[in-house]
């Protein structure tokens, strides 16, 4: 076996957490249970990789099965890498059956037509999601092993989430391979990014609970017994518009979970406002801007600030329109022929 066959499996192994080795290697099927049963995976994961690393030279393993390895790690921890959603487009609306054989061919075909050193991995799971892993060379170089891009299609959909490696200069060919092998006429970029590949699917898939009104809880109950002394008009009050903004935030973000996303970008561009006799600015500029909403899990965030009463509910539709719109950068520009304040989120 190579040298960096070995030291690439053996960095992939050190990867996985020690109490999931195991599984993750009974996936990958290379090794045999008879020779899983001879390494000790309670022992430090430097040794359990080195174990790993001298059963696979037994097996001649290749740097294509190593790779799998790889694929079977980033399907379990796809959080670990920033995902882009690009959608595909027919020129009509003719439906074709979805040949996995010939999508490879082509898809291979096309990558390698262009650049000979790149190695190119399938793995198919039952989502009928299809898992492409594309570690790129250069005309003078091996591939990269360890700065692969991934693709993930789910066939008879028009969506691809792509988490490309650091060499953006292939991302061209990557499309071009995606739209030839799939028969579709385009591909473009949508203005959505995650961490999260399971939400972006939601997302796009329209999987996620929004505007849909399932259940009708009890009104609030005040948690302490009011004083004597207490205005009962001011608690009924409290308890009205608490009640309110409970409706509101359930209208506009639904009953269950939101999807998860990590950030929200806003691109402003506007003309100063000034009376015209004044003269304040020399050049007819637009004034610019970028604000950016930055969270965990940010539409669950933005979800509690009015209950928190931290914002008036309903929050504004420029942070609650994420989803319905599938994007998290926007460009926020004046209406042309509109009335000044009038803005614009193409």
């Amino acid at each position: 076996m190579d040298e960096t066959v070995a030291e690439y499996i053996r960095r992939t192994v050190l990867k996985i957490p020690r109490d999931e080795i195991k599984t993750m290697l009974q996936k990958w099927g290379l090794l045999s249970e008879t020779q899983l049963q001879t390494i000790n995976f309670h022992q430090i994961k430097e040794n359990i990789s080195q174990d790993v690393v001298q059963l696979c030279e037994e097996n001649s393993a290749d740097i294509k099965q190593a790779a799998v390895l790889d694929i079977i790690y980033n399907h379990v921890y796809p959080n670990k890498r920033m995902w882009s959603v690009y959608q595909m487009k027919k020129t009509g609306e003719e439906t074709e059956f979805f040949d996995l054989t010939d999508f490879k061919k082509k898809f291979k075909r096309r990558l390698r037509s262009a650049l000979k050193n790149v190695t190119i991995n399938f793995r198919e799971y039952e989502d009928n999601a299809i898992w492409i892993r594309i570690a790129w060379g250069t005309p003078y170089t091996k591939p990269n092993q360890y700065k692969p891009s991934y693709v993930v299609y789910h066939s008879q959909t028009p969506y691809v989430f792509v988490s490309a490696s650091v060499l953006k200069s292939n991302l061209p060919l990557l499309c071009q391979a995606l739209v030839l092998a799939s028969n579709y006429h385009d591909i473009r970029e949508m203005e959505l990014r995650s961490h999260s590949l399971n939400s972006l699917k939601d997302i796009v898939f329209k999987r996620y609970s929004q505007n849909f009104q399932t259940h009708y809880p009890r009104p609030l109950q005040e948690r302490n017994v009011a004083p004597e002394s207490a205005d009962l008009r001011i608690i009924q009050e409290n308890r009205n518009e608490k009640e309110r903004i409970e409706r509101v935030n359930r209208e506009v973000f639904g009953d269950g979970p939101q999807p998860k996303l990590e950030f929200a970008q806003y691109k402003l561009e506007t003309m100063f406002k000034s009376d015209p006799q004044m003269d304040v600015l020399d050049k007819k500029e637009p004034f610019r801007c970028l604000v950016k909403f930055s969270s965990p899990h940010l539409l669950e965030s933005l979800k509690s600030l009015a209950p928190a009463g931290m914002a008036d509910a309903p929050i504004s539709p420029l942070l609650t329109c994420i989803p319905q719109k599938a994007r998290n950068y926007f460009k926020i520009k004046e209406r042309k022929h509109f009335f000044p304040g009038s803005f614009v989120s193409p």
